[in-house]
């Protein structure tokens, strides 16, 4: 599996949400299930899977899809 088919995947299972739904528009709040218990979530699950720790201010600024591969790339993970 590669890394982004694994960043994929935790949207996926943290949202419940449709591989297709995710792109440029899949950004925070964007579904109830972002709010600010699923992003910690979804980051918790990244650094899992990743296994990485990220800044406070990355979390922070982690406002979407597309986003979060660039904040990722930070912490050495290429897609």
């Amino acid at each position: 599996m590669t890394n982004k088919e694994k960043y994929a995947q935790v949207f996926v299972e943290t949202f419940e949400v449709e591989p297709n739904v995710l792109d440029e528009n899949f950004v925070y709040q964007c579904i109830p299930a972002w709010d600010s218990l699923g992003h910690m979530s979804m980051v918790a699950a990244l650094e899992d899977t990743f296994d990485i720790v990220m800044d406070t201010e990355d979390i922070i600024d982690f406002s979407s899809y597309t986003v979060g591969m660039e904040k990722l790339k930070k912490y050495g993970v290429e897609f």
